[in-house]
């Protein structure tokens, strides 16, 4: 689920810092506490091996400037909406309820700065769609 490398089930879990993240959209303001990947071995690992994730929870992954992302779910135990976002902020395309532990590719439309990782069908269900816009301090705005 991370960007394409190899992982080992062995290898040390990697620790991520939080933080606080807004996404804009036409039904309100949907706050998240997210967990930030910036190293190549925290993007490896990503949501791997977790069996469950808050609701209000998910990932960022943070590329530091753009590229065209492309992630999958190899071990990764639970359905994910992947969201890929510009280098503005703005959703460019959703990848709703990723099937677990597949390593069929997903990739981002266009370039982007960011991938975000929530629990499956969270997108959807809180009217989430491309073109909202992510409000967190990597798009130069405090969430």
């Amino acid at each position: 689920m991370a960007a394409l490398s190899r992982f080992s089930a062995a290898a040390e879990l990697q620790q991520f810092p939080t933080s606080e993240l807004t996404i804009v959209s036409a039904t309100g303001r949907h706050r998240f506490k997210v967990e930030i990947a910036e190293t190549p071995e925290q993007m490896e690992q990503g949501l791997m091996f977790r069996r469950s994730l808050a609701p209000d929870a998910g990932m960022l992954f943070d590329y530091k400037q753009p590229t065209v992302a492309t992630m999958w779910m190899r071990n990764t135990l639970i359905p994910l909406d992947m969201l890929f976002v510009d280098p503005t902020g703005r959703i460019i395309n959703i990848q709703p309820r990723t099937i677990p532990q597949s390593d069929d590719l997903i990739a981002a439309a266009a370039p982007v700065r960011a991938v975000i990782e929530l629990n499956g069908g969270t997108a959807g269900r809180l009217g989430i769609v491309p073109g909202d816009q992510v409000v967190h301090p990597i798009f130069g705005k405090a969430s």
